[in-house]
């Protein structure tokens, strides 16, 4: 009986901390797909860091349990988190950009997070509740592919959110998950900010001819058959691959690049 009273308790607690820390932050903006290979972790990292560039005091949180890349895209892979008396203190990225991922709680980056849902929902929790997130204008969640339970369990945990980024590629293979993650998005009736298009479009390094890789102008398309607003393209650049991968966000490397004007022009809409 006591131990039912002791999970109640922590239960409670919880939730109160939960909407005390939600209600501290002005916009909570999803970014998901339901496929997984769209760059989309790419997409939150670099919306997020454009929007601390812009003055704006943001949280990134990686609720991608069993592949976060958060950590790795923003150079803080393999450096913990710390605790106090007060919770987990997020990584400070820059004066307005803190970040939270499993990645900086695991003992290696190949260790493998071997857990299954009511675990992993109630670390995500944990992240929303117990993390030290503090006054923020945006709150940038970067959804695991899919429309499973780690999506549906944020959507239910956060009341309040301000609209869903839906990213998607132009073949229509891709394009077939955007439409299930829109349907998805409809019936827990969260507003839809966009579709947005990567990997649309290449400009070759040698002859600046444009090479259509995936096709280009899909999520346009989509998002006018699904009657949702198009948020526009993010051409494919070798800079994005680079900068990832060296953990600094390609928006801030290469600002006067066609990506980071597409990511600038993006934000302002937001």
């Amino acid at each position: 009986m006591s131990n039912s009273n002791e999970k109640e308790n922590e239960l409670k607690r919880l939730e109160i901390l939960l909407e005390k820390n939600m209600s501290r932050i002005k916009s909570k903006i999803l970014v998901l797909s339901n496929k997984g290979g769209v760059g989309k972790s790419a997409v939150a990292v670099n919306i997020a860091v454009c929007l601390s560039m812009k003055g704006k005091k943001v949280g990134l949180l990686d609720a991608d349990i069993h592949g976060p890349s958060v950590a790795k895209m923003l150079g803080f892979e393999g450096k913990k988190l710390s605790f106090d008396s007060s919770g987990l203190s997020p990584y400070k990225v820059n004066n307005n950009l803190f970040a939270v991922s499993i990645a900086s709680l695991l003992e290696t980056p190949d260790s493998p997070v071997i857990w299954r849902g009511p675990l992993k929902m109630g670390v995500l929790k944990q992240f929303l509740a117990e993390v030290n997130w503090g006054q923020l204008d945006f709150l940038v969640v970067d959804l695991p592919p899919g429309t499973g339970d780690e999506p549906l369990s944020i959507c239910q945990m956060i009341k309040d959110i301000k609209g869903a980024i839906v990213v998607t590629t132009p073949q229509d293979v891709a394009l077939l998950d955007s439409r299930k993650c829109v349907s998805f998005l409809k019936q827990l009736s969260i507003p839809i900010l966009g579709i947005l298009e990567n990997m649309s479009g290449f400009t070759c390094p040698h002859c600046n001819k444009e090479i259509e890789l995936f096709k280009i102008g899909g999520g346009e398309k989509a998002s006018a058959e699904l009657g949702v607003p198009f948020l526009g393209k993010i051409p494919f650049e070798l800079n994005i691959v680079s900068s990832s991968d060296e953990g600094t966000p390609f928006i801030e490397k290469y600002p006067q690049s066609k990506s980071a004007a597409a990511i600038k022009n993006i934000c302002d809409k937001l």
